[in-house]
């Protein structure tokens, strides 16, 4: 093998360790979605001002025109189907902030409800969604028959999740995802009190609910490091989904930063999937490893709804994150713009990508990232080596439930 043949050799072997991701934000296909679906559920909510989920796809039509109802399980991902064929990524994972339940039983102390007919799961499977993180303020909206089914119905789909169970144990427990000839990614799923999960849905010992972090201390970041330790081996990628933070506002507390940090540092963690924030936030590069602290919606029913127009909450990203297996550095991240009308999704035009460009520049300066707008309208990263801002900052862990 001459000297040439040897650098193309090192170079194909090192691609192949190479694990890429897909990253969205909340899914959210209850309520005024589930309604458009093939196989659509009691339409009953019990909101302050609405009773009917019905009305949601009726507020959508009068901003952008009817729906063609019932529509194909496909019908809601639209271009994002083909976008996920050309990237071809190995593991494909969102924040499911939907009870897939016929259970009745709401949590009256909330205002909003999300649910799905189990009979509609296909809306999953049709994107070959991999993994649901479930660590959130929905999964629990109808009670603990709601996510009894729920979980039920994701195992009889073979889709895999986290972050909610039978107990403490099962909801803490990780997610493990076979990459033939790669390595394995593992999946943890935690929700923090600042995203609006009540504190009665975290999970005990021989209780049922969600793995809630008691807060973002350093504490808590050494008892993740124990979980990751007992499962996490050569060339495995360990990614955290957190639900986390107010649902609008670019500021990312001084305790998120620390406790994501913390992970990297401390725990192995090797990417944080943060989400709960209903608009694209700022992508941070820390150590190598990639921090998305709020990824937004990726599908919801708010459309034709007004109040924060500025935010453009109607604009998401598709996240194609490329790790390297052997050191759990970020290679490559690649940003795909959607824009959810009609409640599908669909390609956002070059003018919406560079809005989002400015916004990720704008609130990623601070910690050394920007984005360019490349030929194809897909946004792609790049940041500091050292990232020596980032580096420098104090930790503030924060011991609070927040």
């Amino acid at each position: 093998m001459n000297e040439f043949e040897e650098a193309i050799s090192k170079k194909q072997e090192k691609e192949e360790s190479f694990i890429t991701l897909f990253l969205a934000g909340d899914v959210m296909t209850g309520r005024g979605i589930d309604q458009i679906l093939p196989y659509p559920g009691d339409p009953t909510i019990h909101e302050p001002y609405l009773k009917s989920a019905k009305k949601y796809v009726e507020i959508a039509e009068e901003a952008n025109g009817p729906f063609a109802a019932p529509v194909g399980f496909p019908y809601i991902w639209g271009d994002a189907l083909a976008e996920l064929e050309r990237a071809a990524p190995d593991v494909r994972i969102i924040n499911l902030e939907t009870s897939i339940t016929g259970s009745d039983d709401f949590w009256a102390d909330k205002e909003i409800h999300y649910r799905m007919n189990p009979k509609n799961i296909a809306c999953l499977t049709a994107a070959k969604i991999d993994f649901c993180s479930l660590a959130n303020n929905h999964i629990l909206d109808w009670g603990y028959t709601g996510l009894t089914e729920t979980l039920e119905a994701l195992r009889k789909a073979k889709v895999k999740f986290a972050g909610a169970g039978r107990n403490l144990e099962e909801a803490g427990a990780a997610a493990v995802m076979e990459v033939h000839g790669k390595g394995r990614v593992i999946l943890f799923s935690f929700g923090a009190g600042s995203s609006g999960i009540p504190l009665e849905w975290g999970a005990l010992e021989n209780k049922a609910g969600v793995n809630l972090l008691p807060d973002l201390s350093l504490k808590t970041i050494q008892s993740i490091k124990e979980k990751v330790r007992a499962v996490k081996r050569e060339k495995d990628i360990v990614v955290a989904s957190i639900h986390w933070g107010r649902n609008w506002g670019y500021e990312v507390s001084p305790g998120q930063i620390s406790f994501a940090h913390g992970l990297i540092e401390e725990a192995g963690v090797d990417l944080i999937h943060g989400h709960s924030s209903h608009h694209v936030k700022e992508v941070e590069v820390y150590r190598g490893r990639l921090i998305l602290y709020g990824c937004g919606d990726f599908l919801n029913d708010y459309e034709g709804i007004s109040g924060y127009e500025a935010y453009r909450s109607d604009l998401t990203l598709m996240y194609f994150a490329r790790l390297d297996s052997s050191t759990g550095k970020l290679v490559l991240l690649r940003m795909a713009p959607m824009q959810m009308k009609n409640f599908r999704l669909s390609q956002a035009s070059q003018d919406d990508g560079r809005w989002l460009g400015e916004v990720l520049n704008r609130e990623g300066k601070k910690f050394g990232t920007r984005v360019i707008l490349d030929e194809n309208g897909a946004l792609r990263a790049m940041w500091e080596e050292n990232n020596l801002g980032s580096r420098k900052r104090k930790k503030h862990y924060e011991g609070a439930l927040i």
